[in-house]
This record gives structure tokens, sequence and C-alpha cells, in this order.
């Protein structure tokens, strides 16, 4: 009997409205992206201070960061205890995904800066360019590595300067580093494979609602995904990939 994967997804966000009523909570939209059938995913809410016990870890195949409204380079409890996790899976050699918040936290454990976007926060349907020398053919990227990937970008920090060892996979006109990787271990994406143009615009919403943009800014979010939409097939296959180890990674 093959024994059953099992993941771990450290939820850095709390649920909107919105995703619960229609997807049930965040769990379920990135299980949606990146689960398969057959398989454990277990959810901690580290945002609110949930966390694994250590000696658990080691029962995980594979670790999901997800995005967060918090800072990566803030200091609160929570984020530090999850800077310690994210180190003991570093030395574990355990696949972890980051995602926006938790790309910029991997960055931060590993050595690198992380802190404001240099030119502006970024909430669009976005273009990012592959570095097809970085990526080795038939890694999880696949045999045919795209010039560029889709994404929807919702954040307004960075990763200032990469960790030591680490490869940038893509970049985009506004950052410097859009995805990277460390060994064959730890996969950053500064975007969000997991999004819909239905999430995006419903934080678009809210976000002019609470005043955290202009009404121009919005438009422009909303206007950036007309007759558009992202790769998530693609994204949904290289994360799987990755997390799964299907292909050797590069």
């Amino acid at each position: 009997m093959v024994e059953q994967k099992k993941y771990a997804l450290f939820l850095a966000t709390l649920d909107s409205e919105f995703v619960k009523k229609t997807y049930g909570g965040y769990h379920n939209v990135f299980v949606e992206t990146f689960g398969d059938e057959g398989e454990h995913w277990d959810s901690f809410r580290v945002v609110e201070g949930e966390f694994p016990e250590e000696k658990d870890l080691e029962k995980y195949d594979g670790f999901v960061i997800s995005g967060s409204s918090h800072d990566s380079f803030e200091n609160d409890e929570w984020i530090l205890k999850l800077c310690e996790i994210v180190k003991k899976l570093d030395e574990m050699k355990k696949k972890v995904l980051g995602i926006c918040f938790g790309h910029q936290i991997i960055a931060r454990v590993r050595g690198g800066t992380v802190g404001r976007a240099r030119k502006g926060p970024e909430l669009t349907l976005g273009k990012i360019t592959i570095v097809k020398d970085a990526i080795t053919r038939g890694s999880y990227f696949g045999d045919e590595i795209p010039d560029s990937i889709s994404i929807i970008k919702l954040h307004q920090d960075e990763v200032l300067v990469l960790p030591e060892g680490a490869k940038v996979l893509a970049y985009s006109d506004k950052y410097e580093v859009e995805m990277f990787s460390i060994e064959d271990h730890l996969f950053c994406i500064q975007g969000h494979p997991e999004y819909n143009k239905e999430i995006l615009f419903e934080i678009v919403d809210r976000v002019l609602r609470l005043g955290f943009i202009k009404q121009e800014m919005a438009d422009a979010a909303k206007a950036s995904m007309d007759n558009k939409g992202a790769d998530r097939k693609l994204l949904e296959t290289i994360c799987k990939n990755f997390l799964k180890g299907r292909v050797p990674a590069n």
C-alpha cells in the first residue's frame, strides 16, 4: 500500500468573508490549486500563532507558506516563530513553496534582505520574464520552459537582496526577484498562483473601500484582466511538480 502524502499549509492571512462564503476558506483555495486526490493537507493559522509541533514536521512531505497583509520584515512574535520553523525545515531539506509573504520570509531566513518595494506596490495581472538559463530543461518547469508567465500580483514589499546560493528564476520590469530557488528544496514566487480574477477583484474592492488604494489603482488592477487571465494551469503544474518531486528539481 502506498503511503499517503502529507502536506502542511502555513496560513499567514485570515479568511475574508468572500473567501469563506465562496470557497469555504483559503485552505480550500490552496488545496484546490496545489493538492491532488488521496493527499492529506493540514492548515496552520500561523498569523494567529498556530504552528505544528517541531516533532511533527518530519511527517510532512512538503510545506506551503501563504501571502499575508503583514510585512515579512517585522518582528511580531508569530513572524519570528515562523522564521524559526522555516529555518528548521531548511535544515531538514524539506520542500517549501513560498508565495508572496512566504517568498520573502524564506529570503529573510536564508540571510537575504526584504523591505518596502522600491518601485511601489503592485495590484495587477502582470507578466514575469523567465530566466531560461537558470532552469534545467526537464526540471519542475518541464521540457518546454516558457519565456514569460502571467500571474496575479498583490504586494507592497519585495526581496531587495537575494540570499547567498539563491538563483533568480524570474524578474519583471518593476522587480528584480519575481521567482527564486535555493538548492532543490526551496521555491519562491512573489505573485499568487492560487488567485483567480474573482479573488483579485474582491480584494481590490475591499482595499479601495478601506482607503488603502485610490480609485485609479483599483480601475487599473481590474483593467489588467480585461480579456486576459493568469497562466494558472502552468503555475499549478510547476508548483505541484516542485512540491511532489515529480521531475528532477533544477
